[in-house]
């Protein structure tokens, strides 16, 4: 029966399936939101009160959704979403961690007789209700003890003052209190709590630009989230920086490159590789691309940033663009939330992004045959087939728009019935072209772009020209690993040549796979020798102690190299052996996937928004020229509307562009943590060494002014406009609402088999529909055959479709509308409440069944009058 296995005693289906089920189906377990390294960290630290066990989405009342005393430091009162999740999906505080009980407990400074010491106390919510809490920057003296007698302090559900020398905790940071997503918003005091929250919500949506640059104006996260969110890639040991390139650094205790390129780090030498992915499509469709940030030479410590990720600038987190921005209305362009770009933005590629979208295609073995993947397509043209290799796939490079063609696919047809024209046309051009159709792999309406990538699998059921090809391309990898080997072979055997050609050694070296002499004692060494004892540098042995340490000191990293080359041929026999993985039972032949990069510029309809809530949509891409500029010249790159700062409360976005003129003049980053950032005072302290700066630089040219407010001229008239205007300097992220994955139209395309109306959406190539509220707005109007002709023939009037294609093809145009499948619907539905709905016809009176029932519907059953039916009818 064969050896006892664990697998043998014990069924792991049914655990194995819990485990797969809650992976698969559970409502907590969610797709990874990638579109930035914030929204990965943010999703990563997200609660919720749904879910098995949790509350639902209609019971949840007020009280659940409402923010409670015990969530200070534990969950964060800012971020939540805005829908009806509002209060029930939530994230954890910056300092908050979970206990061993599944209790979330934040850190806490310990008190003693009014002094503050340094030991930190994990408190849960239930044991901080019976301590007194002061807040973070409450002024302490030298000494640490609090510098006012009476403290403010937080005692159960209420702020009250306390004596100092009755305070038994205070808290470790001011932004303990909120997430890593608000604690990013500088100037957070400033906001309104709704803006905070839709600027906190935005920043996740940010997507990484193909330039990236950090913010002016930070708040001292952006470093430690980027860290967290292990985008970026960062020092594991102290060195030199030996080597750098765009695919990988190595890093070494001296600077100096070992003699063969390592394949690995190795530790225990201080050797360290890292490698850096390049190009990677994530779960967004964004592109995800590390780049290295130091230079050979350099000197790096443990932690320092290494390579910087997507929507990370020199080891910080940067979502978006500095941009120098104008506070006015601008003709109209900037009404209702609406944005003003400068073209310089789109010329100069500032808010750029890479999109990297997939497309899949199967050949599958169906019924009637398998289906090939070629480049033989009937009726199709061969400037449709100009980037197709011959094997029927695009190549890569290729540049491709809507309806081109991807993967080239026939399938078999059904076997029918031929006309003799059909007949004659398969007599001349043989089978091929009849007994197949064209269901070829197409660029979807609304997609550009360039070929980056094409993969393909094969299951194990291959056909033989796929086989060869496979064992062709292995053997082409084995030798590729043979001849890599076998120039490490050669260095090696240089090496030893220094150290023992010509020489003798006191024991023989033993081969110890075959048992064979490789150098015998007390000979002089030869070359062939060397090279034999190369190839056996993983089994050989000695009884001469220093001999073997000498020999393991020089072949160790040539062993390191040969076991590098060795990993590497094994994933590429791996890869190669993908087809395995197919789990419908050997149905799919062969899997292509084609990887298509698109460049995305901004443009007119794309979101923006800053992080105070501060959203909007590019209105218009205006020249340079006709943009406001300042006296030196300088056009603005972007306008806002000053109305949409006072009723939305979010002043933060003007003390953030004060502060963020002074920081490009003054050459340097500022961090104002959230609650305890900069002042007004030194705000206007740094406008005036800004001044200062500019007009050493620029003389009467400066326009830097102590109130923010400059004059600005119009670029179309050359006239100054009437009011001073707020200049600054404003960070600004492109969200990932663009408006290319939003534009969608129909011309014909599919319909609903129940209701025979179009479908709805772009996925599903839908249609506009015609609600309830919109054809209350047209029977306002009193437009009847507008209406008529929309809920007819435009939609679900089935003969009435074709009736009116054929009058407008014949130039007749009559409307000549029937029964609208719809109609049908709601009849069949009432029959299912057993009620025999039918239409009366003729030329009687509708509200009377005629005379003869044979023309009007059914006979009545026996013992019921036509008036007692009419009467219930009237009823129902």
């Amino acid at each position: 029966q064969g050896p006892l296995t664990p697998g043998r005693l014990v069924n792991s289906k049914t655990f194995s399936s819990v485990v797969q089920d809650f992976f698969a189906r559970s409502q907590l377990s969610q797709f990874m939101d990638q579109t930035n390294p914030l929204s990965a960290l943010a999703h990563k630290r997200r609660l919720s009160a749904l879910g098995p066990g949790g509350l639902s989405r209609e019971r949840a009342g007020f009280e659940v959704r409402d923010v409670h005393p015990s969530h200070y430091g534990r969950i964060c009162p800012i971020e939540t979403p805005e829908g009806p999740n509002i209060g029930l999906i939530s994230s954890l505080g910056i300092y908050a961690r979970i206990n061993r009980f599944g209790f979330i407990e934040t850190p806490y400074r310990k008190v003693i007789g009014g002094k503050v010491t340094d030991d930190i106390e994990y408190l849960a919510a239930d044991t901080e209700e019976q301590f007194v809490i002061a807040q973070a920057n409450a002024p302490l003296t030298a000494d640490r003890t609090f510098s006012e007698p009476q403290v403010t302090c937080r005692y159960r559900t209420e702020f009250c003052e306390k004596p100092a020398n009755e305070v038994q905790y205070m808290d470790v940071a001011p932004m303990q209190v909120i997430s890593i997503a608000a604690g990013l918003i500088p100037f957070l005091e400033h906001d309104d709590a709704n803006r905070a929250l839709m600027g906190a919500n935005m920043m996740r949506q940010g997507v990484p630009l193909m330039r990236t640059e950090r913010p002016y104006v930070g708040t001292g996260l952006e470093g430690i989230s980027a860290k967290d969110s292990r985008v970026i890639v960062t020092a594991l040991g102290e060195g030199v920086v030996a080597y750098v390139c765009a695919d990988f650094v190595v890093v070494t205790p001296d600077g100096a490159l070992p003699a063969p390129m390592p394949a690995a780090s190795c530790p225990e030498k201080g050797i360290w590789r890292y490698d850096l992915q390049k190009f990677r499509r994530c779960n967004s469709g964004c592109c995800f691309n590390q780049r290295p940030i130091v230079r050979r030479g350099q000197r790096v410590a443990v932690g320092d940033c290494i390579a910087d990720g997507p929507a990370t600038d020199q080891g910080e987190l940067a979502l978006g663009k500095n941009l120098l921005v104008a506070f006015m209305s601008w003709r109209g362009y900037n009404f209702e939330d609406a944005i003003l770009i400068n073209e310089r933005i789109v010329r100069e590629d500032v808010l750029t992004s890479l999109h990297i979208v997939t497309f899949e295609c199967d050949a599958r073995d169906t019924k009637l045959g398998p289906e090939e993947i070629t480049r033989d397509i009937p009726n199709v043209g061969e400037d449709m087939l100009k980037n197709l290799g011959t094997d029927g796939i695009i190549r890569v490079g290729a540049e491709v728009k809507p309806g081109d063609i991807l993967v080239g696919k026939v399938t078999p047809k059904g076997e029918t019935e031929l006309s003799p024209e059909e007949r004659l046309l398969r007599a001349i051009f043989g089978e091929k072209a009849a007994d197949v159709r064209d269901t070829s792999l197409k660029v979807p309406p609304g997609t550009t772009g360039i070929v980056m990538s094409v993969q393909v699998s094969t299951n194990n059921k291959e056909v033989e020209a796929d086989k060869a090809e496979a064992q062709k391309s292995a053997k082409e990898s084995e030798r590729k690993t043979q001849a890599q080997i076998a120039k490490i072979e050669k260095d090696l055997v240089a090496k030893l040549s220094g150290y023992f050609l010509n020489e003798k050694v006191d024991a023989d070296v033993i081969d110890t796979a075959t048992g064979d002499v490789i150098i015998p004692a007390g000979k002089k060494i030869k070359k062939a020798q060397l090279a034999m004892l190369a190839q056996a540098h993983a089994h050989w042995d000695t009884k001469d102690e220093s001999l073997q340490n000498k020999l393991g000191e020089i072949m160790e990293p040539f062993n390191d190299a040969f076991a590098g080359i060795e990993d590497a041929a094994a994933e590429d026999a791996v890869a190669g052996a993908f087809g395995s993985d197919f789990d419908d039972g050997g149905e799919i032949v062969k899997h292509v996937r084609v990887f298509l990069v698109d460049k995305k510029n901004l443009s007119v309809g794309d979101k923006m928004a800053g992080r105070h809530g501060n959203k909007g949509v590019v209105s218009r891409i205006l020249p340079s020229c006709d943009m406001p500029f300042l006296p030196d010249g300088r056009p603005v790159d972007i306008v806002l509307n000053p109305l949409g700062v006072p009723s939305r409360m979010n002043l933060g976005q003007l003390f953030e562009t004060y502060l963020g003129l002074a920081c490009r003049y003054l050459g340097f980053h500022a961090a104002t943590p959230v609650f305890d950032g900069v002042r007004e005072t030194e705000i206007d302290d740094l406008l005036k060494q800004a001044r200062a700066v500019q007009e050493k630089d620029e003389g009467d040219r400066s326009w830097i002014t102590p109130e923010g407010k400059t004059v600005l001229y119009d670029g179309m008239t050359g006239e100054p406009f009437q009011q001073k205007v707020v200049v600054g300097v404003i960070y600004m992220l492109k969200l990932h609402h663009l408006v290319t994955d939003k534009m969608h139209a129909r011309a014909t395309g599919p319909y609903s088999l129940v209701t025979q109306q179009p479908l709805g959406g772009k996925a599903q190539l839908g249609g506009q529909r015609m609600g309830e509220m919109e054809v209350w707005a047209l029977e306002a109007y009193g437009v009847a055959y507008a209406l008529q002709e929309l809920l007819t023939v435009k939609s679900d009037d089935v003969q009435g479709r074709t009736r009116i294609y054929e009058s407008i093809v014949k130039g007749t145009n009559i409307l000549d509308s029937g029964m609208p499948e719809s109609f049908s619907v709601l009849i069949h539905e009432l029959r299912g409440l057993c009620l025999d709905t039918q239409l009366l016809g003729g030329e009687t009176d509708a509200r009377r069944p005629a005379d003869n029932t044979e023309s009007a519907g059914a006979a009545l059953p026996a013992g019921v009058a036509s008036d007692d039916l009419l009467s219930g009818a009237l009823t129902l």
